[in-house]
């Protein structure tokens, strides 16, 4: 029998002005409040721009657990009617990239990865993004001398492209580039992007297209111990097609930079700033730095860089008390549920003593390959930070970017305390 469908009695002139203010500077600034109305709608409702959101942790566990679920690959974006919006440069170079593949190419792609930062690799690169940390904390301490420092500029946004670059082996001298193509592509992945930031976001996923299909060809004329060369080496045992298999190692670039910078940057200034907003649990972690783990993944579940994840109904679907009809998308607000009272004890108190279960890294068969290394730069940055840092305090209004998303601290303004 078909399941009966329901429609939950929610208005979606009340859903729409909430992401109007969700996606406002003065929203992002503190998102709480918000979330707690679009809880209070329901687990799962009907989405004003189509689809259904869900809300409850619950409800995004069993989808992104699934090995039903899909993710809006290639061939759902192209077959959408909204040109402007699925069809773009830049939401096409997303959807080759691995979180954005379906099995069985999902499954093909990630095994050809390898394991990527496993335990071998992290010992071999934790000594390099040790001294990166000093590097980045020594610029920063004596930025601090003049009065003020800017910790996002200074630290999150140079530590991650720092450790991924080196190990990537492409020149310091690109990084500014990289991390400011990054940023910019990320704008494709916003739930209600303006045609200019469409326009930069295609910008972006160009220059990204040149550089690493510069890069690929490099590596493939002189090969050299590097993972781009390995991917290459790698899909040519796969691909006899040569012009198949450098575009399978061009997306695994592509991915890796962009997935390697955006997220784990916020993870590093949200980790700092909610330790400044919330002294009180600073000194606890002083006082017990073998918190140091735990506030990686409570800074994961309170503030995460990606606050919503899409999926698509395979077929016909009851989620819930809700039917999902075959190809409609869900919006998994994983901000909103990384705050659900049923599954958190405090949901909107930061405790640095919990270790909590958080989508912040994804799950299921599109678990994060990088969550290894990000988890190692935020150790060591904060392990680094508890020791050698003054007292700060945030010493400027905090300016966010109006997205819903992925979300981006612009600056962190800290003084001396």
């Amino acid at each position: 029998m078909e399941p009966t469908l329901t429609t939950p009695a929610v208005d979606r002139r009340t859903v729409a002005s909430l992401f109007s203010r969700l996606r406002t500077r003065k929203g992002q600034s503190n998102p709480l409040p918000l979330y707690a109305e679009l809880r209070d709608l329901g687990d799962i409702f009907p989405s004003p721009w189509g689809g259904h959101l869900i809300t409850s942790y619950a409800l995004c566990d069993e989808v992104m657990r699934s090995r039903t679920w899909r993710v809006p690959d290639t061939q759902w974006r192209t077959s959408q009617g909204n040109v402007a919006r699925w069809n773009r440069p830049a939401s096409l170079q997303t959807a080759k990239s691995l979180p954005m593949l379906n099995p069985p190419h999902h499954t093909r792609v990630r095994r050809s990865a390898g394991k990527m930062f496993d335990r071998t690799t992290l010992t071999e690169i934790k000594e390099s993004i040790a001294r990166n940390t000093e590097e980045v904390l020594d610029r920063f301490e004596k930025e601090l001398l003049g009065g003020s420092a800017d910790f996002t500029s200074l630290v999150a946004d140079e530590l991650p492209v720092m450790s991924i670059g080196q190990w990537m082996g492409l020149p310091p001298s690109d990084y500014a580039l990289l991390r400011s193509l990054t940023n910019d592509q990320t704008l494709s992945q916003e739930f209600f992007p303006t045609p200019s930031q469409l326009a930069r976001a295609d910008a972006a996923a160009h220059g990204l297209q040149e550089y690493f299909t510069e890069l690929v060809r490099e590596r493939r004329r002189a090969p050299g111990n590097d993972p781009v060369s390995s991917w290459i080496a790698t899909w040519d045992t796969l691909e006899p097609d040569r012009e198949k298999a450098d575009a399978e190692a061009h997306s695994m670039a592509v991915f890796v930079i962009v997935a390697a910078l955006e997220t784990t940057e916020h993870l590093l200034s949200s980790m700092v700033r909610l330790l400044l907003e919330h002294p009180e649990q600073l000194d606890r972690l002083r006082a017990h730095p073998q918190y140091v783990p735990h506030v990686v993944d409570e800074t994961l579940r309170y503030d995460p860089a990606i606050h919503a994840i899409s999926r698509i109904a395979p077929h016909d679907t009851t989620l819930g008390d809700t039917l999902v009809r075959e190809g409609e998308m869900v919006q998994l607000m994983v901000g909103a549920a990384q705050h659900d009272p049923r599954q958190y004890a405090a949901p909107e108190t930061f405790d640095v003593r919990r270790k909590p279960p958080h989508f912040g890294f994804g799950s299921g068969i599109h678990y994060c390959l990088g969550a290894p290394l990000a988890r190692l730069e935020g150790k060591l940055l904060l392990t680094s930070m508890l020791k050698r840092m003054p007292r700060l305090r945030i010493s400027e209004s905090l300016p966010w970017e109006p997205r819903v998303s992925f979300r981006r601290l612009n600056r962190l303004t800290v003084s001396a305390a």
